[in-house]
């Protein structure tokens, strides 16, 4: 059966009239403070919102705006209300997981194709396809794969041998999962992701590089998404591994071997080398780096551009390079904006030195300056 290539992003699953203000917040978990009665058919930011829509404030560096704001509603913290001016307040515990329940209810998730598998996708008989799928044009599912239920399989995605997708899976264009890897249920990879390419391994031998077969695969375990781009290489033996509930930003790269921990959060551009394990609930900034064969403890918080070369046993926050704890990072940074002034201090003592020695009689060794 063919199936056309549509499909909605945000569109509104309340109907025209939206939501009075008192509904939302029971829907939230917020008290409305102003007037419950105010129709409300959508979400935007602080600048952007009219009177028909919610916005919010979770960062109290932007309260200025909310005297500027048109929103018909702001959700806040009950300590920022006092920065509100006229506005319908909701206010919630925690403003930010309440906007999101908000987009959820006024919103809704994208909205995928019906059901069906399209003429145009390659599928092998062996294959084993579940129930309410959508298999999209040029898609091609190799010999003894397995897609479990309700899955969306993009264009020219490719599901290699014996490779397994469990339910409720999605798949963008041009996602590869290579043979014997496993992706979980309900895992989103967005478009260009990589599972289980043959991970970085060679042998060096007399001056040549010589490949070491990549013999086992990629484990993405259940409810983890992937933003563009990322890749995660198949172990040399055993298994490379992302645990449940992880969410990646775009163009991660995970060594292989690695085992990466329970709901990490991972930031555009980061890389971990083979066999390094992180804990659960690690963060990472954008471009940290990680050496190989390291062990991340749980709750570790690394930030952006931080290099990890040791262990991090301990959870807490850590930065520069190499990375450190952030208390002992913030004091080499300092340290190092002031080194062009006690360059210029240091030479001036040279010079000083100099000229005690010359009047004391005494030689004075050449000074050499990089």
């Amino acid at each position: 059966m063919a199936i056309a290539c549509t499909g909605s992003v945000n569109e509104r699953t309340t109907d025209a009239g939206g939501l009075t203000a008192a509904a939302l917040a029971e829907m939230i978990g917020a008290v409305v403070v102003g007037d419950g009665e105010a129709r409300l058919t959508g979400c935007a930011g602080l600048e952007a919102a009219g009177p028909q829509d919610v916005t919010f404030l979770a960062n109290r560096k932007y309260a200025k705006m909310l005297g500027k704001t048109r929103a018909g509603a702001v959700i806040l913290g009950e300590a920022d209300t006092r920065y509100a001016d006229g506005q319908t307040l909701l206010v919630a515990k925690d403003p930010y997981f309440a906007f999101r329940e908000t987009v959820v209810a006024l919103h809704g998730f994208r909205e995928h194709p019906s059901p069906g598998i399209s003429e145009s996708a390659v599928i092998d008989p062996s294959a084993t396809i579940g129930l309410g799928c959508s298999i999209h044009p040029f898609a091609c599912i190799a010999e003894g794969a397995t897609i479990g239920d309700g899955c969306v399989i993009y264009p020219h995605c490719y599901v290699g041998r014996d490779a397994v997708i469990g339910e409720g899976s999605v798949l963008f264009a041009n996602v590869t999962v290579y043979d014997r890897c496993v992706v979980g249920r309900r895992v989103t990879l967005h478009s260009g992701c990589v599972i289980g390419q043959d991970g970085f391994g060679y042998a060096t031998h007399r001056g040549a590089h010589h490949k070491i077969p990549q013999i086992g695969n990629a484990v993405i375990e259940d409810d983890v998404e992937m933003g563009a781009g990322c890749v995660v290489d198949r172990a040399t033996v055993g298994s490379t591994r992302v645990g449940e509930g992880s969410k990646f930003s775009d163009l991660v790269a995970i060594g292989h071997g690695a085992q990466i921990g329970r709901h990490n959060l991972i930031v555009a551009q980061v890389g971990i080398a083979g066999s390094t394990q992180t804990g659960n609930y690690v963060a990472m900034g954008g471009q940290a780096g990680v050496a190989g064969h390291l062990k991340i403890g749980d709750q570790a918080r690394i930030a952006a551009k931080a290099g990890v070369m040791d262990d991090l046993d301990e959870k807490g926050e850590y930065g520069g390079q190499p990375a450190l704890p952030m208390s002992q990072t913030k004091r080499n940074i300092l340290a190092l904006t002031r080194l062009p002034q006690m360059m210029v201090q240091f030479r001036k003592l040279q010079k000083r030195v100099a000229q005690l020695e010359a009047q004391l009689g005494q030689p004075v060794e050449p000074v050499q300056n990089d």
